[in-house]
């Protein structure tokens, strides 16, 4: 799986699609993005979700 997303992503592709990440994704998403749009996306999800009550475990683990 990690060879496709990144010669899907050598070719200006994505790790995601319209039904997110998921669980089969989770551990080559940093492939596609880089760690500041990570840490953005943490942060937003600590914003609106402080507890991680909302899909836990799935992308982004408790800190």
């Amino acid at each position: 799986m990690k060879q496709v997303y990144e010669t899907a992503v050598t070719f200006g592709g994505t790790i995601s699609g319209e039904h997110g990440i998921g669980l089969a994704k989770k551990n080559f998403f940093l492939i596609g993005i880089g760690k500041e749009e990570m840490m953005l996306m943490k942060g937003i999800k600590r914003l609106f979700d402080p507890n991680y009550i909302l899909n836990p475990g799935k992308i982004f683990d408790m800190e």
